[in-house]
């Protein structure tokens, strides 16, 4: 209770009652209501979230407008006002810097539609609606083009896909194969897929004739259904920027060839982003403004009697005017004052923390701001008691339920400890406010987590999960030309494909060109057989002599070669299995706190990694575990899980880093997690003087340090640790020769846990296990938006519009320069283009403090642009940087931009990435296919994707040792490891793994018809989706499948499946090969056992005549091949046989 006898409120939401109690609070209410304006002052800190929770909450049958300063403060205000109001919140969002063109798939244009089309829905409830300035001043389609842009489609409806296809694509939307991203749609038969950017979900609709059969959202990533719908709203407006209209602008510097390019690969480009930034082309040579003549303002959707809310009036006007001045071309836009003007026809109160006197109904809050906690971290909760008077209280929200646990049980420590009395007068909750503040009258201060311990906050949505990407499949991606590996037959070029049969059987073949022209037919059935060559990017192999015996001994060859370095693997495994090691006990309850506080959710790969190194480290025998993961997929908090580990058993950790700019961010990241724990973190760098060093290295010794982060001095021969039990090496290829042979030595006694970005393909980590212990994260983030990524030359315009745009949206910009002799040129050409930004300067030949004040400036904020050169590389983690220029781009190779690029997208903003090439120089053509490489290939995880092989292959030598990359070149990748892997199993006694396939000649046709799937990606996709199925479980998720991507499955298809499935049945039964002679179909088996249980089964029926062939009698005529078909499926399907290898 608290002194004036109210209850100390338990939730975030329970707090706007005590707004709502405030003098004058109720006047404002009635003011409102009445259709006047009012004013609150006094909304300190977190406090506005709550007041205007509380003002929706007097009305929850009236819409309610927040209008705030700038983008980002809106998008983080939903976050917050999510929590503390009972009301809908959704966001009206604003483009940073306006698009020349609106297209089908922009996510902002389409956010923006969704609301206005709510605000027309009456029977949709009142919500509260937050937005910007900018977000106002941005026009909108009118509601009369939005409604004559939606077409609704229902079940029964008539629907002429031509007609609909013209009216999408006049309207932005584009064709493509199949459907991954908003803005696109697909026809395969009588299957229609679209995705429209208003939707949370693609939509597949299936006709039969032009009757709209059925409607189904689907998941862009599995393509499978997720649930059934009755109808579908398309709204699809066109922007008169649109091609359609206003013809496609170059981009700048490019040429008129380049463009056609760009144009034929949109699709391409467009699976990097969901919007296309403004910037990448050139201003348009008129004025004209991308919004329509009769274009709206939100203001104009607005219902009768909606309440607007006006935070930080003043900042807001000021904001307004600073968007406009910084636009290239706000032709189009509505004005500051006018819009101001408008909003205030409505009644409208002005919440603000500086009292307003202009008003005349007027409610001062009595909050104040809550000072910052300055103490060490360890010692907040004493610093809040000290903090308190005698009757205050506090509600403490945390951002998740873990947090709370450990916060709980961390009070009681300290009341226990200390003598404090805060059990009595701290109130846990789950919530998130991003500035504390006390409520004078109530003696309540109300803080989070994340100030008490001054961490930065972790900003989280409710954006759906993804579903689980499929594996790739780097030979989806073939073309006509590329190399292949014909397991049998060695290395071919593909041909494409072609249809051939004889005798009633139609089939398709893949055509492989071998050494002298000779064209081998594969068929489709047999593709398990053909694999796209991957091999070191400078490798060229040559054509395979076909009918030789020259390949046989080349895969003999990398075959012996592979089995002695697996067995020298094998046995340093053995050696290191032998060696006691320091066994840790399973995790314990502040482990499992430590965990809980996390405040994102892990992925799959993280857990499946976290599991893997706890339960190394509670075996007996010392850990060596690689962590292999794209640049931003979770590495760093798979180690701290592990680092945690190890502390909670009384043992020392020391982090080993390549740079001072990693050993200063993993600081900062360690000790602001471990905030709460009794853990010391320590770093030693250049960063700390001598006398610092020496502290710490006499503390390390007597075992007070828990914790230390350093650069290659944490191994040198004055470092002692009175208890090292766990080293974590970040980057270890980065190290030199005697770094490494130091790291030698201590994995001998110490757990060690190596972190690699270099990644490693799926085939080489499945081939590798039981020899080496490797976890792999392929799994991004859960809320990571892919990097848009784009190559032009040095244009001050370009590098002008896409800085306005980062700081329009709070954010700051790296900028990449690698050549320290002139970087002081290119910040004063800095300066020059984007006077308004503040730029720090950052290289490795800058002293201590000039280098540490310049990253804390960009750290903390200060500085808006960081011009520095690689020394960003690695691992610096600045969530609010978003946007990176790298110069000069066509010396960096491509590891090196997929690592910087690495450095922005962490947060849930689009990222950009600009490639620039100074202007007149010449670019070479293998720098022109890497700088194409790593633009096309934008996804997240891109590491390993086919376009990112040297780095695959880098990541092979630093695991294999780089004289395996003859090996490798000489089969290719896939061919490798498959060898590899069976290497492994062989030395371990286990059973070879290999494809067994029963040869089946029936005169039936199967095969995939072009009217069907026409897309030879898609059909090739389907080919090995149907080879790799070894399940019948797997052949009938594919079937079902198909019938939902593509609709019913045509004949052909299905003897497709059919003859998958015999083929399953006969192995099962260990026969080979089924082929068939006059009245009887011959079976060539391999295990009489199961051949005469199976006769057995059939009375008799089927005939074993020799050691090798079976003959069954067939009712069917032979030349019926589909009635043979049916015949032999019932044979074996009478009973399952016994289980076992096959």
């Amino acid at each position: 209770m608290t002194s004036s006898g109210t209850q100390i409120p338990k939730t975030l939401p329970e707090l706007t009652t005590l707004i709502a109690a405030a003098p004058g609070f109720p006047e404002v209410i009635a003011s409102l209501h009445s259709g006047r304006s009012a004013a609150i002052d006094g909304a300190w800190g977190s406090s506005c979230a709550l007041s205007i929770a509380a003002i929706a909450a007097a009305d929850s049958t009236k819409m309610h407008l927040v209008v705030l300063p700038t983008i980002r403060d809106a998008e983080e205000f939903v976050d917050e006002l999510s929590d503390v109001s009972l009301s809908s919140v959704v966001l009206f969002p604003a483009w940073e810097s306006l698009p020349e063109s609106i297209d089908a798939g922009d996510s902002v244009h389409a956010a923006r539609l969704s609301v206005i089309r709510r605000l027309s829905q009456i029977d949709r409830p009142p919500a509260i609606i937050v937005t910007c300035i900018p977000g106002l001043l941005q026009p909108v389609p009118s509601r009369a083009a939005i409604q004559a842009a939606t077409r609704t489609i229902s079940t029964g409806d008539e629907l002429p896909l031509g007609e609909l296809t013209e009216w999408l694509m006049a309207r932005g939307f584009e064709r493509v194969t199949a459907v991954e991203l908003p803005g696109e749609f697909s026809i395969h038969g009588g299957i229609f897929d679209i995705f429209p950017a208003t939707e949370p979900d693609a939509v597949r609709i299936e006709l039969f004739g032009d009757e709209v059969e059925s409607i189904r959202s689907f998941n862009v990533e599995s393509q499978r259904r997720l649930e059934d719908l009755k109808s579908v709203s398309l709204t699809a407006t066109i922007s008169s920027g649109h091609p359609a209209e206003a013809g496609e602008q170059k981009t700048a510097g490019e040429t008129a060839p380049a463009a056609a390019n760009r144009r034929s690969s949109k699709s391409r480009s467009k699976k990097n982003s969901l919007e296309t930034p403004p910037e990448i082309r050139a201003p348009a040579a008129t004025s004209k403004s991308v919004f329509d003549d009769d274009s709206e303002s939100l203001i104009d959707s607005l219902p009768a009697g909606t309440i607007v809310i006006l935070s930080d009036l003043q900042q807001s006007v000021s904001e307004g005017r600073m968007y406009l001045q910084r636009l290239s071309n706000p032709v189009g836009l509505f004005g500051v004052d006018a819009t101001m003007a408008r909003l205030t026809t409505f009644p409208s109160v002005t919440v603000d923390a500086l009292g307003v006197d202009s008003y005349e109904t007027s409610c001062h809050l009595s909050i104040e701001a809550v000072e910052r906690f300055s103490g060490s971290r360890r010692d907040a909760l004493v610093e809040l008691s000290e903090l308190l008077g005698p009757t205050d209280y506090v509600l403490l929200c945390c951002h998740n339920e873990g947090e709370q646990d450990r916060l709980k049980e961390l009070i009681t420590e300290t009341d226990s400890s200390c003598g404090t009395m805060l059990g009595s007068r701290v109130s846990l909750t789950t919530g998130r406010i991003r500035r504390g503040f006390r409520v004078i009258d109530n003696n309540l201060i109300v803080i989070s987590d994340n100030e008490l311990f001054s961490r930065s906050t972790a900003r989280t949505t409710t954006r759906k999960r993804r579903a689980d990407t499929r594996t790739i499949d780097t030979f989806l991606d073939l073309r006509d030309g590329d190399l292949v590996v014909h397991v049998a037959h060695g290395i071919a070029r593909y041909r494409g494909m072609a249809m051939t049969g004889a005798n009633g059987q139609q089939e398709e073949h893949l055509l492989l060109e071998f050494r002298d022209s000779v064209i081998v037919y594969v068929p489709v059935s047999l593709i398990h057989l053909v694999q796209k060559y991957i091999g070191p990017a400078k490798t060229t192999p040559e054509l395979t002599k076909y009918g030789g015996t020259s390949w046989l001994k080349k895969k003999d060859q990398v075959a012996d070669a592979i089995s002695d370095m697996a067995t020298d693997m094998l046995q340093l495994q053995a050696e290191r299995a032998s060696r006691a090691g320091l066994q840790c006990r399973e995790d314990s309850h502040l482990q499992q706190e430590f965990e809980k506080a996390f405040p994102f959710t892990e992925t799959p790969d993280q857990l499946a990694a976290i599991s893997d190194l706890k339960g190394d480290m509670e075996q007996p025998r010392p850990m060596d575990r690689l962590i292999c993961g794209d640049v931003g997929f979770g590495k760093t908090e798979v180690a701290m899980r592990a680092v945690f580990k190890a502390v909670d058993n009384g043992r020392q950790v020391a982090i080993l880093v390549p740079t001072t700019v990693l050993a200063e961010q993993h600081f900062r990241t360690f000790s602001q997690r471990m905030a709460e724990f009794p853990i010391t973190v320590e770093m030693l760098s250049r960063y700390r003087s001598a006398a610092e060093q020496n502290r710490i290295i006499e503390r390390l010794k007597e075992g007070s340090v828990d914790i230390v982060i350093g650069t290659h001095r944490i191994v040198s021969k004055d470092i002692k640790f009175k208890d090292l039990g766990l080293l974590v090496v970040d980057e270890e290829q980065k190290f030199g020769v005697k770094v490494k042979e130091k790291l030698k030595h201590l994995r001998a006694d110490v757990d060690v846990l190596t972190l690699t970005a270099t990644p490693i393909p799926r085939t080489l980590h499945m081939s590798l296990l039981g020899i080496r212990d490797i976890s792999s994260l392929t799994t991004p983030p859960r809320d990571r938006v892919p990097i848009e990524t784009r190559v032009g030359r040095f244009d001050e315009n370009l590098v002008r519009s896409a800085i306005m745009r980062e700081l329009n949206r709070g954010g700051q910009i790296y900028f990449v320069h690698n050549r320290v002799h002139d970087i002081e040129e290119i910040a004063q050409r800095l300066q020059r283009i984007a006077p308004e930004a503040t730029l720090a300067i950052a290289h490795g030949q800058m002293n201590e403090d000039d280098l540490e004040r310049a990253m804390m400036a960009f750290v903390t904020g200060k500085a808006d642009i960081l011009l520095a050169t690689t020394i960003i590389e690695s691992g610096l983690d600045i969530s609010n940087a978003n946007t990176m220029f790298i110069h000069q781009a066509d010396i960096y190779g491509l590891a090196d931009l997929h690592q910087l690029r690495g450095r922005v997208g962490r947060d849930r903003h689009r990222a950009y990435c600009y490639l620039l090439l100074e202007d007149g120089k010449a670019v070479t053509t293998k720098a022109t296919r890497r700088l194409k490489a790593i633009e096309e290939y934008s996804e997240l995880g891109a590491g390993f994707r086919i376009a990112m092989r040297d780095l695959e292959i880098r990541g092979a030598g630093n695991i294999l040792g780089t004289e395996q990359s003859g090996n490798i070149a000489a089969v290719g990748y896939e061919l490798y490891c498959q060898l590899l892997e069976n290497s492994v199993r062989a030395l371990k006694k286990q059973p070879l793994r290999y494809q067994r396939h029963c040869k089946i000649e029936l005169p039936v046709s199967h095969f995939v018809p072009d009217k069907y799937i026409p897309e030879q990606k898609l059909k090739i996709e389907v080919y090995r989706r149907l080879s790799q199925a070894n399940t019948l479980g797997q052949l009938t998720e594919l079937e079902t499948e198909l019938r939902d991507r593509f609709g019913p499955v045509p004949t052909a298809a299905r003897r497709m499946l059919q003859l998958r499935e015999l083929n399953l049945r006969a192995l099962a039964w260990r026969v080979e090969n089924i082929h068939l002679e006059t009245g009887y179909a011959v079976l060539r088996y391999r295990d009489a056992k199961r051949i005469r249980m199976l006769s057995h089964l059939h009375k008799g029926h089927l005939r074993v005549v020799d050691a090798h062939d079976a003959y069954w009698p067939l009712d069917a005529d032979e030349a019926d091949g589909p009635a043979v078909l049916d015949e032999l499926m019932a044979a074996f399907s009478v009973a399952e046989p016994p289980t076992g290898e096959q």
